[in-house]
């Protein structure tokens, strides 16, 4: 409530010094903003050197366990959150680039920024796929080790509790010639995983 408030306010005081691009930049904006965010899937799944997108084999398990477990200074995780993006306005909702934190289990898993456009149109839905990559040794030495190869095992199908996932969004629009971040983050939240 407060962030549409504060958004309505920031697009009424810029209309009044405004011309029709940035208007229509404003609307854009506004509609972004008020836009349903939704978990899709998670795609693109690789941990160490084993390509898990299509889910994993019983055969699997043995060596996934063993790459978690091991002593390796470097494990990397990579992974595609994709989430669905409905703009339930009259007009296209869009943005230029976006920032983004992701925290699994009140683990700040990464942050980072997309830098390509994305535009839904009214009434539309698009995928906004964010493609993430963190090394979990790293994650296992600055925080609760368990709590990370939970984390781990639920992306790769073998955990057994599951986790809470908040994804903070923060875009940045074209406005005229200028751009403009938003002063707020857009939550989405989800769980996964567990048995």
């Amino acid at each position: 409530m407060k962030r549409s408030i504060y958004l309505v306010l920031v697009i009424a005081g810029m209309t009044l010094l405004s011309g029709c691009d940035i208007t229509k930049g404003l609307a854009s904006m506004y509609n972004m903003t008020n836009c349903e965010y939704k978990y899709k899937s998670i795609s693109n799944l690789t941990v160490g050197n084993m390509n898990l997108s299509n889910g994993i084999s019983a055969l699997q398990i043995p060596q996934a366990l063993a790459i978690l477990s091991g002593a390796t200074s470097s494990i990397p995780l990579n992974f595609t959150v994709n989430l669905d993006v409905h703009n339930p306005n009259l007009t296209q909702a869009a943005f230029q680039a976006l920032q983004y934190i992701i925290q699994i289990d009140d683990i700040e898993l990464t942050t980072g920024s997309l830098t390509q456009p994305f535009n839904v149109d009214a009434g539309a839905t698009q995928l906004l796929p964010i493609n993430i990559g963190v090394d979990v040794a790293k994650l296992m030495t600055n925080n609760s080790a368990s709590s990370v190869l939970n984390i781990v095992k639920n992306f790769i199908g073998i955990g057994s509790q599951p986790s809470n996932v908040t994804v903070q969004l923060k875009p940045t629009f074209n406005l005229g010639s200028s751009s403009f971040t938003s002063p707020v983050f857009i939550p989405v939240s989800f769980s996964f995983g567990g048995k």
